[in-house]
């Protein structure tokens, strides 16, 4: 797997992942030479190549002059994304946009999210493209893939877990106080949260629009949502 940006790269050396090569741009300088010490430092192997190879190794082609190449991305299991008392926990259901999954995976990170859970087929996974949208964060989030996100809210709400979709028509947001355990379930870029999905949830929180647009795109309304779980439990 392979893992371009500057950033990115540098959040994965923070990480105890195998790296199995850094491909750095010849004449590395600035954020290209911390990233060489820090690989030195970690007795990591540093190539360094032509611009004209990063751009044929490149999946992006946005790679900064620099890519890392590591085993194949790592995958929690559900269980292990269980937290304490006040656990947060992001499903996915059915988002399929590489970017709107890079940023969920980044604003769950910035929150503090215990993990985020990512179905097996019909959805994003986490590739080289995820891993740069995170801008590193998908290195420090634990990420479960399940086979069903129905049976993956079953498992939160035996755990302890209060799990809501995130999906129009529901109570607002502002009136819920979204302490202790807590699951959010965002939806697809165009169908939302699934119907069964919703009927599993313990409920539907929604985010109130004024302009004349009628949805947020995915990852700005799990943005939203998860700073007003964070907002309650500063507030508790």
């Amino acid at each position: 797997m392979k893992t371009e940006g500057r950033n990115a790269v540098l959040e994965l050396l923070k990480t105890d992942k195998t790296i199995e090569k850094i491909m750095l741009e010849k004449g590395a300088q600035g954020t290209l030479g911390k990233i060489f010490a820090e690989a030195r430092r970690k007795g990591v192997r540093v190539q360094f190549v032509d611009r004209a190879v990063l751009d044929k190794e490149s999946a992006t082609g946005r790679h900064q002059g620099v890519i890392a190449v590591t085993t194949a991305f790592e995958y929690s299991a559900l269980e292990e994304l269980f937290g304490g008392e006040n656990s947060l926990i992001v499903l996915c259901d059915g988002i399929e946009d590489v970017h709107n999954l890079g940023s969920i995976l980044r604003v769950a990170e910035c929150a503090g999210a215990d993990g985020v859970v990512i179905p097996n087929a019909k959805g994003a996974t986490v590739t080289e493209a995820v891993m740069r949208i995170s801008a590193g964060a998908a290195e420090h989030v634990k990420v479960a893939k399940v086979p069903s996100v129905n049976r993956a809210v079953e498992e939160l709400q035996k755990a302890g877990y209060w799990v809501y979709a995130l999906e129009a028509g529901g109570e607002s947001i502002y009136s819920k106080k979204l302490t202790g355990k807590v699951g959010l379930v965002v939806g697809g870029e165009d169908s939302g949260v699934r119907r069964l999905t919703r009927e599993k949830c313990d409920g539907v929180l929604s985010i109130p629009l004024f302009g004349k647009v009628n949805s947020l795109n995915a990852s700005v309304a799990l943005g939203i949502a998860v700073y007003e779980v964070v907002r309650a439990r500063l507030e508790a």
